[in-house]
């Protein structure tokens, strides 16, 4: 195996992986603890490495004012660029109509109803205090990232005010955040096996025959989704000086990965070494990416624009420009800090059909859709996650170009290098 790059090994992975979820289906469910743990083996490094990263690249700043205005630059694009996904997810359907003539036979609504009552319960208030952990050992242990976060960037900008004693400490953590890396190589060995799993168990258990009255919606989810990607995320990378095709290319592998396993975690410490190889900034990347992932979801944010005029065009349900407008504003609010509920992108989209008064029961159709769409969506966010950390690197004035350039001229030969 040793011979073929990592691309086209998870590539194999995910060939062997349908081809047997399809003739093979207890056998194939049968393989889904195999998934699983290569799903946990990534997982439980993100917790030490986003912490290390954070707490040694912050001591070098030591200065709250230099952290909360980066924090409101972050921000601000987050804001920016997620609305701008609402709104072009929004405007395709409204323009395409491809919910007319779908119906909700065959499609069972009693696995909305925890999704429901979460969307009911789960406050604004509660998200924003959640970020202020009162043991950030417990959050560690619960996987809840922000708080994680929160914590790592207070101990790195107290650590730098310690001054020569603290140094001992930063080394310490600067031990930590190397290991972390040594063991993402390790456990990428292990991924074209992780990716068959997870594909194999995932086909055989959903199969593709309750897809078809949906092929008309996927094909243009798909299609726009794409046209995203080049149109939208290639102004931003040309702002930043670079190509968006290029950017892709140095993260094919972590793009098959996110695309086969449908989570955007088991990429995040690859893409943190990879924008740092890149040219970004090393703070800019540990600050933006795990904050990203709670407020930088453009896949999702597309994905809940086109799900809920989708629904509402397959209710026969006519949107006013004032409803349309109020669908966007809605999923501008509640879609934001998401991340750390159960089924996130559920309780988003109950909350906002409550919110512009839409059937709840649609949810159910679109539970059958997920597997093909959060596929594609997980793409978009980890793309997101990358061209934030260039975007914001060359805001901060700390983007090293040759890094770029030199980077994309090795392609294959320097990911080669780094993966030996």
């Amino acid at each position: 195996m040793k011979k073929y790059g990592l691309v086209w090994q998870i590539f194999t992975g995910m060939i062997v992986g349908i081809a047997l979820g399809l003739l093979h289906k207890e056998l194939s469910l049968a393989l889904k603890p195999i998934g699983d743990i290569f799903i946990n083996m990534i997982k439980m490094v993100i917790i030490p490495l986003v912490a290390s990263a954070l707490i040694t690249s912050l001591s070098g700043i030591g200065n709250l004012k230099t952290v909360g205005k980066l924090g409101v630059k972050t921000l601000l694009y987050f804001w920016v660029v997620t609305s701008i996904a609402i709104i072009a997810g929004v405007m395709t359907i409204v323009w395409t109509h491809p919910g007319v003539g779908v119906t909700m036979e065959g499609f069972q609504s009693s696995a909305i109803e925890s999704y429901v009552q979460t969307a009911k319960t789960v406050k604004p208030i509660d998200l924003i205090t959640g970020i202020f952990p009162s043991n950030v050992i417990a959050s560690a242990a619960e996987g809840k990232l922000l708080p994680v976060v929160f914590f790592s960037i207070m101990f790195g900008v107290a650590l730098a005010g310690v001054g020569e004693k603290g140094k001992v400490v930063v080394n310490f953590f600067q031990g930590v955040f190397d290991t972390m890396l040594r063991m993402i190589k390790i456990v990428m060995g292990f991924a074209p096996f992780g990716v068959a799993a997870i594909l194999a168990s995932a086909v055989a258990r959903f199969g593709f025959r309750t897809l078809v009255p949906l092929v008309k919606f996927l094909l243009i989810y798909y299609v726009t989704i794409a046209i995203f990607v080049v149109i939208v995320f290639g102004i931003i990378a040309r702002l930043c000086g670079i190509n968006i095709f290029i950017l892709l290319r140095n993260i094919k592998e972590e793009l098959l990965i996110g695309f086969s396993t449908t989570s955007s975690e088991a990429v995040m410490p690859q893409i943190i070494e990879k924008m740092i190889r890149f040219g970004s900034d090393r703070s800019t990347v540990s600050f933006v990416i795990p904050l990203g992932y709670s407020f930088n979801l453009d896949g999702a944010a597309f994905y809940q624009g086109m799900v809920i005029p989708f629904l509402a065009q397959m209710y026969g349900i006519p949107l006013s420009i004032n409803q349309i407008i109020m669908i966007v504003l809605v999923l501008m609010v509640t879609s934001k800090g998401m991340a750390g509920v159960t089924g996130a992108g559920y309780v988003v989209l109950a909350a906002t059909l409550s919110a512009v008064g839409l059937p709840l029961e649609g949810l159910a159709l679109i539970i059958a859709l997920d597997r093909p769409m959060d596929m594609a969506r997980t793409l978009v966010n980890i793309v997101g996650y990358c061209l934030a950390t260039i975007f914001i690197s060359r805001w901060e004035g700390k983007f090293d170009m040759s890094k770029a350039i030199l980077f994309s001229k090795m392609g294959d030969i320097a990911e080669a290098a780094v993966s030996n």
